[in-house]
């Protein structure tokens, strides 16, 4: 295990046990370069990724094997999606279309995967032959897959004959005990099985899938998802588990339960984590391997950049009427533009430490950032559907921690007071809110809030504007001029955002 993990470029270093690089935050340089070719344009496996490239996800697996507590299948899985009716199912055929389609109209969309809405191996036959139609047509789509694992592995050997280079496991226990309080049932070789007795094979068919895929190079990514008193301390197990297996990177995500949803943890009541909870245990895990923060639980029929909902634009009516002209060299020169913007985020961000030479401080502090993509501050505050956070310090400068939802605070053109509300509910454990643009309005409710509106980076680079800025701040509290106050808890909103095309095309 420990040579499978080494291979994956997750296992610690010999000296002094430092971890190495890997994950969403690694370069090229960290990587083995046939590692480095399967994350470089996912914008999942990848956080740098996720700011310059899409997915799409296409909703061909109806059929499901076990039952969650947090999942109701009359919606979108809660393993990879928020709490949404999926609009529509379909076949490998029209799946292989619209992803054509969507390729073709959104060139730097990189990768296709099958996340359900039910278990793409409960429905083999649907979920391959969409692979085999896609591999075909736009061999250049990076192909993924996400499974609660129960028939893992029975089918490692087709992934990988499809070349399915990243399959993503759901695994929220290694402790039967645990998982009983989460699956009532499963249903594995023509039988239903209960309680600690299906978590127990459960378990053990997720085990022995992850092992598999190591021992095969393909590279895997572990959903847990977080449900306070019931599994958050047990996370930090199932984390040291899958690491030794050689999974390639963790993603905790807060559990989904409101009630409407119609889920046995919606209905009785079950509480999701606050956005402290959620960092906490991420934090905590991370010392053994790297963390997925930028996950967007995203639909089993989602289109876009992450974060952002355009799966509208691609209804089967509207696919069936489009004349698909799929051209790989358009597609190939858009994407090096893409690469070009890339690497110059990624050398400013290389950049941002050496703004901070020579300041030495214990604090740390939270910030949110308005933004479209690209890695830049280029989001008006009242367009802003989500804001990213990232943590400042002197140690690893701006430190992307995750995202959170919010309501459009800009509703027809005037600004929307309870939208407002919500923001500075999700927001409130950050000293700062990085904007393109403010109204005066809304920056002065949120200074009366403890949140400082801060716009005179526009369209400037996040990190190197965030520590130029927490420079000056740090600076504001040695000469006294600020008082360092310690921030308190946010809520966390999960779910996907959707995208306004009209507004969009208007933009």
């Amino acid at each position: 295990m420990k040579k499978m993990a080494e291979h994956k470029g997750c296992e610690t270093n010999s000296d002094g046990g430092k971890k190495a690089s890997c994950g969403t935050e690694a370069g090229q340089n960290d990587l083995a370069p046939e590692i480095w070719e399967k994350v470089k344009n996912h914008p999942c496996y990848s956080e740098e990724a996720h700011h310059h490239y899409a997915r799409m996800h296409v909703a061909v697996a109806p059929a499901c094997n076990i039952q969650c507590n947090y999942c109701n299948r009359k919606y979108d899985c809660a393993n990879e999606s928020r709490p949404g009716v999926v609009s529509e199912r379909l076949t490998p055929e029209q799946a292989a279309k619209k992803v054509l389609a969507v390729a073709s109209t959104i060139p730097q969309m990189t990768v296709l995967g099958i996340a359900g809405p039910g278990d793409p191996l409960a429905n083999p036959e649907k979920t391959f032959k969409t692979f085999d139609l896609i591999a075909k047509t736009a061999p250049d789509i990076k192909l993924c897959l996400s499974t609660n694992g129960l028939t893992l592995p029975d089918h490692v050997d087709t992934i990988a004959r499809y070349n399915v280079d990243h399959v993503t496991i759901t695994v929220n226990m290694v402790d039967a005990e645990v998982g009983a309080k989460i699956y009532p049932w499963i249903f594995y070789k023509h039988k239903r099985y209960t309680g600690k007795e299906a978590a127990q094979i459960l378990t053990d068919r997720q085990m022995q899938g992850l092992e598999m895929l190591t021992a095969r190079g393909i590279l895997s990514k572990i959903n847990s998802v977080m449900i306070p008193g019931v599994n958050d301390q047990h996370l930090v197990e199932v984390n040291k588990a899958v690491k030794s297996r050689g999974a390639f990177l963790h993603n905790i995500m807060p559990l989904i339960s409101a009630a409407e949803h119609g889920t046995v943890f919606g209905l009785t009541g079950q509480r999701g984590p606050t956005a402290q909870e959620l960092k906490r245990l991420q934090d905590s895990c991370e010392g053994e391997m790297n963390m997925m923060r930028h996950c967007r639980q995203c639909r089993a029929d989602a289109v876009g950049l992450l974060g952002e909902d355009r799966s509208a634009e691609f209804t089967t009516e509207k696919i069936m009427e489009m004349d698909v002209n799929y051209d790989l060299a358009t597609r190939q020169a858009y994407q090096a533009r893409v690469e070009e913007e890339r690497l110059a985020v990624s050398g400013a961000k290389a950049n941002e430490l050496q703004i901070l030479a020579g300041v030495e401080s214990d604090i740390k502090i939270l910030i949110a950032v308005a933004t479209k993509g690209s890695g830049r501050i280029n989001e008006h505050f009242g367009h802003a559907a989500e804001f990213q956070i990232y943590e400042l310090s002197t140690g690893k400068g701006a430190h992307f921690i995750g995202h959170r939802r919010v309501d459009l605070y800009c509703q027809g053109g005037y600004g929307e007071e309870d939208a407002l509300e919500t923001v500075i509910r999700a927001i409130k454990d950050c000293h700062a809110v990085f904007v393109a643009k403010i109204g005066g309005c809304p920056k002065k409710d949120l200074l009366a809030a403890g949140i400082e509106a801060v716009d005179e980076f526009a369209h400037e680079f996040i990190e190197k504007s965030a520590i130029t800025y927490f420079k000056r701040y740090l600076e504001g509290v040695k000469d006294g001029s600020i008082i360092h106050v310690e921030k308190g808890d946010a809520e966390i909103r999960p779910g996907e955002v959707a995208v306004d095309v009209a507004a969009v095309a208007a933009e």
